[in-house]
């Protein structure tokens, strides 16, 4: 009995003392199994934080100007096409890089001239002066002509101490002239005169006849302008008649005035 009661103490101590083993024991292995949860993300460490994006407008693309147009000179302004830089159809003088349109070309004009002439034949002097206005028509910038009067007075005088007869003509002429270079032009004439001019008569006396004469006439002149409407010309012509029956002497110059006329 005593034997039996020793082994159960001895028993129950055993068991005291591995009471405290298996409890230890059964706490690391609940701990040890306990799932621990994985918070980073997979593939590594975690990626550096990226900035945010800063918004950055559009910047327009520089507008390529469009090309220059050259209106057909054969087109009227009425039917030409529509062009957003002209949209009244007109180059305005005011615009950058528009050069001013040319102003009209005047198509009339006046021109009269007051001319004087010196001639010397077979032994007398004549001294003569004429005026002669005309119309004139612009068939072009450099090309014009135009019809006319003429009025001539002459004075011929014989030698020392000799008779002075003076004469009075009238006709009609026809002039053209031709702009060579700038100021400087080309001038010529055809006059029909009613004329009075010396002549002999059946017993071999002077005296003053009555009758037409043909005058051819060309040279050049230069002509200085004082506005945008009026000039004056100074022209040197030759006389294709200087004969007995000239009525203008030799050589004939003129001082012309041009007005252009509306």
């Amino acid at each position: 009995m005593k034997r039996l009661l020793f082994l159960m103490l001895i028993g129950g101590a055993s068991l005291v003392g591995l009471a405290p083993t298996v409890s230890a024991q059964t706490t690391d292995t609940t701990r040890t199994s306990k799932p621990q949860l994985n918070t980073a993300p997979p593939g590594g460490a975690p990626a550096p934080r990226q900035p945010a994006p800063v918004y950055q407008p559009a910047t327009p693309a520089p507008a390529t100007p469009a090309p220059a147009s050259t209106p057909d000179p054969n087109v009227p302004a009425s039917r030409a096409p529509y062009d957003p830089s002209r949209p009244s159809g007109l180059d305005l003088p005011q615009r950058p890089g528009v050069a001013a349109p040319a102003p009209p070309l005047r198509k009339y004009f006046l021109y009269t001239n007051f001319g004087l002439g010196f001639n010397g034949f077979s032994g007398y002097n004549q001294f003569s002066a004429s005026l002669a206005p005309a119309i004139g028509y612009r068939f072009s910038e450099r090309f014009a002509a135009g019809p006319g009067i003429s009025y001539a007075y002459n004075s011929y005088t014989f030698g020392r101490g000799g008779p002075t007869i003076k004469t009075n003509s009238l006709g009609f002429k026809g002039f053209g002239q031709f702009i060579v270079y700038k100021e400087f032009f080309l001038h010529a004439e055809y006059e029909v005169t009613k004329a009075e001019v010396l002549g002999y008569d059946q017993s071999g006396n002077l005296g003053i006849f009555k009758r037409t004469v043909r005058t051819p006439l060309a040279g050049a002149g230069y002509r200085t302008r004082f506005s945008d409407r009026a000039a004056a010309d100074i022209v040197v012509l030759y006389n294709f008649n200087d004969g007995f029956d000239d009525i203008y002497g030799q050589p004939v110059i003129r001082f012309s005035f041009l007005f252009d006329l509306k």
